[in-house]
């Protein structure tokens, strides 16, 4: 089992490591030992960071999003202008998207429990898309016009580019449909100058 304290330096090396090769690689097709010689430690190392191959995928999915979700939320951090908040923060979800290679997103998505990292977390861009168009009708900035179904619609694609229903049938990458989704919100909610 994995110590329950802080990290140690050599642990953060090795998770940012992983994510590393887990964002170029994918996760699914590697074994314990072929990820503990291509990082040039010991099995143990990798049972410090997570008591199974399954758990230690999980860890790092869920490093890669907390880490990608902090520094979208560190670019948006001091815009009080709605548009520019909620193009900021999708480009810094597309941006962070187009790190990740296609055997990745197939990984996430075969992957269960980092299936459900990745909801848990385009659930949480949702509820943010939807406190800057909030923000934005407070504001001025954007129409009141159906401004609650817009952020629901926003969240509802959001759901659809991570199940990755809006890349298959628009194939597009996920930090593609994120781009759109930009365009597609203000383009819709912005008053005419």
């Amino acid at each position: 089992m994995r110590p329950t304290g802080p990290r140690t330096r050599r642990q953060q090396a090795l998770l940012a490591e992983l994510e590393e090769l887990f964002l170029a690689e994918g996760f699914v097709s590697f074994t314990l030992d072929d990820l503990a010689a291509k990082l040039r430690c010991s099995k143990t190392t990798l049972y410090a960071l997570a008591p199974s191959k399954e758990q230690l995928a999980t860890t790092v999915v869920a490093h890669y999003f907390k880490g990608a979700a902090a520094r979208i939320e560190a670019r948006v951090a001091g815009i009080d202008d709605a548009a520019s908040a909620v193009r900021t923060y999708l480009a810094g979800v597309s941006g962070e998207l187009d790190r990740a290679s296609a055997a990745f997103l197939a990984d996430v998505a075969e992957f269960e429990p980092a299936s459900a990292v990745y909801a848990f977390n385009s659930e949480a861009a949702a509820r943010r898309i939807r406190q800057f168009i909030a923000h934005g009708v407070a504001q001025g900035a954007f129409r009141d016009a159906h401004a609650d179904a817009i952020a629901e619609m926003a969240g509802i694609l959001v759901e659809a580019i991570q199940s990755g229903a809006v890349g298959a049938r628009a194939r597009t990458s996920d930090a593609e449909a994120f781009e759109a989704l930009a365009e597609l919100l203000l383009g819709g909610l912005q008053r005419d100058a």
